[in-house]
């Protein structure tokens, strides 16, 4: 009899979920419940599929996976939901262990997890600490601007990317979302803790993956006497001994000509922060692999602490 978790992605064959699959090559713990690819969209199928499992990836569209949830009648299956459709919903746990000790353990124990997504990611890595923390009042009327690469709008999306023909438009970032309405908003301010849902303003660019948020204060609305070699501190302190978030060195920007590139972390499944800024007004910013710690790594990274193995195993750090 085995004793390898049995594992199902359903929506194997979308972005998030070959990167998934991908991570499991050459682990020996893990058994892979496949699907044949006529089947993919088949309820039943995946109903078996899902309910023979131990866990359960969904990779899926919000409404499609919700449908997937409801077809568990297996009170042992455990899922890690990579979807919008979960991740301020009671009941399930917010899949980024480092923010607290309580984040962790409801990862380790929980039987719903929802991944966050990409832009709150860089978001809540730095507002979350900067909160309870009590350096950043939760009424701060905050904003963010971010950089992606093109692979996180989806298979669709990176087709027209990589059409031989395509538009010019395409050759320059492209602000969107400019009804202030993207989907991620609502995990920034319930997760944070916000009054208010942040301006955030995303820019998609000419490149396959990796991201950089930046959030701008103003040093003056804080609480107490902030600086940037003060905010660094504190972020230093509180991701300390954290394996997936490094806190660089305060000036590291200099290394690249005060340049931050965005595609700087992509293949790598951890985030970087930044400190920059006079002390009038202040930026911290993120870079990361939008499909590392921005998706699929850190599904990986939850699942390894659900089975308590090497949080970092079959990762790339």
């Amino acid at each position: 009899m085995s004793n390898k978790t049995k594992i199902f992605i359903d929506g194997s064959e979308g972005t998030t979920g070959l990167r998934i699959y991908e991570r499991f090559e050459g682990r020996d713990d893990v058994e892979l419940l496949p699907i044949a690819s006529e089947l993919r969209k088949d309820v039943k199928e995946r109903k078996r599929l899902i309910n023979e499992s131990d866990i359960t990836f969904l990779c899926l569209p919000d409404d499609a996976a919700r449908e997937s949830v409801s077809l568990v009648e297996n009170e042992n299956v455990r899922i890690i939901d990579t979807s919008t459709a979960h991740r301020t919903l009671e009941g399930w746990a917010y899949g980024f262990p480092e923010l607290s000790k309580g984040h962790r353990q409801k990862i380790q124990e929980g039987k719903r997890i929802a991944v966050p997504g990409c832009y709150a990611t860089g978001f809540i890595t730095i507002v979350y600490p900067l909160i309870a923390g009590g350096v950043l009042p939760k009424d701060y009327p905050v904003s963010a601007f971010a950089l992606s690469g093109y692979s996180g709008a989806g298979k669709k999306t990176i087709a027209v990317y990589e059409a031989e023909e395509r538009d010019k438009e395409l050759d320059a970032p492209r602000e969107y979302a400019l009804t202030q309405n993207h989907k991620h908003l609502k995990e920034m301010q319930k997760i944070t803790g916000l009054d208010k849902a942040p301006l955030f303003s995303p820019i998609i660019c000419d490149y396959y993956s990796g991201m950089l948020l930046t959030t701008p204060f103003y040093t003056d609305l804080l609480s107490g006497t902030q600086t940037p070699e003060k905010v660094h501190e504190f972020l230093g302190e509180y991701y300390s001994g954290k394996k997936f978030i490094k806190v660089m060195p305060f000036g590291k920007e200099a290394d690249y000509n005060g340049f931050l590139a965005g595609n700087a972390c992509a293949g790598w499944d951890g985030i970087e922060i930044y400190v920059t800024g006079n002390e009038d007004r202040l930026l911290v910013s993120t870079r990361f692999d939008n499909l590392g710690k921005g998706a699929s790594g850190a599904a990986i990274q939850c699942l390894n602490i659900m089975l308590g193995c090497e949080e970092n195993k079959g990762l790339n750090l």
